[in-house]
């Protein structure tokens, strides 16, 4: 997935790990809770929190804090389901000959090149390709988007027997190829 997803949840990641933590090491006294005070300011926080009571809190002001709530866990959830590959086994790279002094192995990120550069061979604009793994080969799923001058289904069915041909002829087990038209390129 994207640079920026990955950056939110790996900041989310270390949050949720290091707050933890970082509270067990000054209630066991291994840290003083001064030297956590002074870079952090977690007392100030703490108490700014504890002197909130939902009594003090306007209709509107609980609203508001709902909905940003809400808003904030939907965002994370989002970002968490499009790094999650539900139902699909992805493989992170295929023994391609593993006779000895001959062994050879290609990352899953060089077929996705491939696969999206045999895509645009034939005219596809804007492909993006995800891949999962079935035993042994790839199943390559492509979304591709068309020029308005073209025939959807000419121009998928080119993109889909290009990509089986390049992927073929490099060696790379594919058991099938899948490509959806997601519109017309502006």
């Amino acid at each position: 997935m994207n640079s920026f997803n990955r950056l939110i949840l790996l900041i989310l990641a270390l949050l949720l790990l290091a707050v933890p933590v970082v509270l067990l090491l000054i209630i066991y006294g291994v840290i003083p809770s001064d030297v956590v005070n002074q870079y952090t300011g977690y007392r100030a926080a703490v108490r700014a929190l504890g002197d909130i009571s939902t009594s003090s809190l306007t209709t509107g002001a609980r609203t508001v804090i709902a909905i940003v709530g809400a808003l904030v866990a939907l965002i994370a959830l989002l970002l968490l389901l499009r790094e999650l590959t539900i139902g699909r086994r992805v493989s992170r790279s295929t023994v391609m000959d593993d006779s000895p002094g001959r062994e050879t192995v290609i990352t899953a990120n060089a077929v996705k090149t491939l696969a999206e550069s045999a895509a645009r061979e034939v005219g596809a604009e804007s492909p993006s390709v995800s891949l999962s793994s079935d035993k042994e080969s790839y199943v390559v799923s492509t979304g591709i988007q068309v020029p308005d001058s073209d025939n959807y289904t000419e121009l998928a069915a080119r993109a889909r027997e290009n990509i089986r041909r390049v992927l073929g002829d490099q060696g790379v087990p594919v058991k099938d190829v899948e490509v959806t038209v997601r519109g017309t390129a502006s």
